[in-house]
């Protein structure tokens, strides 16, 4: 027990003692050693890449996981030395959610129908995510990491003992100094047979502080290459974390690629799931249209018929009337002979072709979409066509692929 506390009060005065002379340094009233200039860079290299990798590090675990919570959590159960528990993602809850919810709802509803599809999806993303979590804590958090709490904790503990070193070497200088100066103003004295021991012990003081700082001086420039090989394997420590960069970097392209496929993936899902009720709904218009249709025709059918008794009882009437009506429309009857087509003085206009159109016969413009062309009617055409013309062709274009400009 003794033995300790005068360990402990010597620890003290030694403390105390490179206190005092630290602060003397910064005040400039004490002598202090100074380390080379490249020294001096190594050291202010290792704090930068300290500070630097202390900051990513930390920002890349709020990345990673924003619950500041669930952080805690994890960092307890680290130092508790025991695995954390898993937890599911976001995106697989939200999945999770969905897909319950279209229980409810029915599957078969066109709702529930899409919440399990979105919810696969979303399951899809989560489980992706929760890759990306584990290959980065591995591949890029750890070794910055074993950086912080190893690497830069033995350089720090070496900076120390450099640090410490250095203030017993001024302070065996300072005594030095003073042992120097003392015994000069006793050889400058009287030679008296009274001040001879103290000379002599003034001569030894001065010599046992000549061997002090010898042996400080030798410890100080051990400690000092120790600490330099270890500044020195920083640039070994970036090499390595321009590595795990690059690990980092590719296991994020491969996330934001796997969640990119799987959205594209709902999407065509979605694209086909509107095909088909359009589809759908266009068979139904189409079976309107002719149910009218049908309807309408039977009327005029059932109207028209006593006329057609009395054509069949006059047969030289129907005759020369269908003669006369075959006579005064020839430009229905006849084929429309496109090269005798004449564009009209005024009445064309310029329109923009919506849709690519390929030419049935030799009577028919081919057509490009997003072109423009110049179109016209002539009597007798069919409302549903007009003559178009591109330079020096010219033919009968559908009205359903174009869009009047002017």
């Amino acid at each position: 027990m003794d033995f300790n506390v005068k360990k402990i009060a010597c620890g003290a005065g030694l403390f105390f003692t490179r206190a005092v002379q630290f602060t003397e340094e910064k005040l400039g009233q004490a002598e202090k050693t100074e380390l080379d200039a490249h020294f001096e860079n190594l050291m202010s290299r290792a704090d930068c890449t300290k500070n630097w990798t202390e900051k990513i590090y930390r920002q890349t675990e709020v990345l990673l996981q924003p619950n500041p919570s669930a952080r805690i959590e994890e960092f307890l159960y680290e130092k508790l030395d025991r695995k954390a528990p898993s937890r599911i993602t976001n995106a697989e809850l939200l999945g999770q959610y969905m897909q319950d919810a279209a229980k409810e709802f029915g599957p078969g509803t066109p709702y529930g129908s899409t919440l399990i599809e979105v919810g696969e999806c979303e399951r899809r993303l989560g489980a992706a995510e929760r890759e990306f979590l584990q290959t980065s804590a591995i591949s890029f958090l750890t070794p910055l990491r074993n950086f912080l709490e190893g690497d830069w904790r033995t350089i720090s503990k070496e900076r120390r003992l450099l640090e410490n070193l250095r203030l017993d070497l001024d302070a065996c200088k300072t005594r030095l100094k003073k042992a120097k100066v003392a015994e000069a103003k006793a050889a400058m004295a009287p030679d008296f047979q009274e001040t001879r021991p103290r000379n002599y012990v003034l001569s030894a003081s001065a010599s046992a502080a000549e061997h002090e700082l010898r042996v400080a001086q030798t410890e100080f420039d051990r400690q000092a290459e120790v600490t330099r090989l270890l500044l020195e394997g920083i640039s070994s420590t970036h090499v390595n974390h321009l590595r795990c960069l690059h690990e980092f970097v590719e296991a994020q392209a491969a996330y934001y690629k796997r969640c990119h496929f799987h959205m594209q993936e709902l999407q065509k899902d979605f694209q086909l799931c509107a095909y088909s009720v359009f589809a759908v709904f266009c068979v139904i218009f189409v079976y309107v249209i002719v149910y009218i249709c049908s309807d309408h025709c039977m009327c005029l059918l059932s109207l028209r018929l006593p006329n057609a008794f009395a054509l069949n009882s006059n047969p030289s009437v129907a005759t020369a009337g269908s003669a006369s009506e075959g006579i005064s429309s020839p430009v229905e009857t006849d084929t429309l002979k496109i090269e005798e087509v004449q564009a009209p003085a005024t009445g064309t206009r310029k329109a923009k072709v919506l849709y690519d159109y390929d030419a049935a016969d030799s009577s028919e413009l081919s057509l490009l979409a997003d072109e423009l062309i110049t179109v016209y009617t002539v009597p007798g055409m069919d409302s549903d066509w007009l003559i178009g013309e591109r330079g020096n062709q010219k033919g009968k274009v559908p009205v359903t692929y174009l869009e009047l400009l002017s």
